[in-house]
């Protein structure tokens, strides 16, 4: 296992080579492999090789790395044979965001017109006043 691994962690375990994974790419700071309960053919997971439970976690260059592996994947997606008429790209950090698995992971989904897979939400719609106070409170921790 990479030297921050988490021994219970299932990534990490895949990472170190002790669950058999279909693996796209690999390389020392980033896998991907192809998602056991895919959303469509072709989901796959983005994750860094050492272990982070969260983006607070993560470091920032295997973020960058996840996204800059996300597009290179995505690209091949759309050249392959796979059905893929447009791509989601999904983060679930904590619990109450949908997470599962407590290692970071991107899912990539390849999209075609009439699948069943929907991605919604209640909108609301809060003043400007509120849009500036709720941006203050994020600049003020940056």
């Amino acid at each position: 296992m990479a030297a921050t691994a988490a021994p219970d962690c299932i990534f990490c375990r895949i990472v170190g080579g002790t669950i058999p994974a279909s693996i796209i790419h690999r390389d020392d700071d980033i896998i991907a492999f192809m998602d056991i309960g895919p959303v469509n053919p072709g989901h796959l997971l983005v994750v860094p090789t050492a272990h982070a439970a969260s983006l607070a976690e993560l470091q920032p260059g295997d973020g960058a790395k996840m996204f800059t592996m996300a597009q290179q994947l995505a690209a091949a997606v759309r050249r392959s044979e796979l059905r893929c008429d447009g791509i989601n790209l999904f983060l679930a950090d904590g619990a109450a965001a949908g997470q599962e698995v407590f290692h970071i992971h991107l899912h990539l989904v390849p999209r075609f017109r009439g699948d069943a897979v929907r991605f919604s939400w209640p909108r609301t719609q809060p003043s400007r006043d509120d849009l500036h106070t709720h941006a203050e409170a994020i600049r003020a921790v940056l």
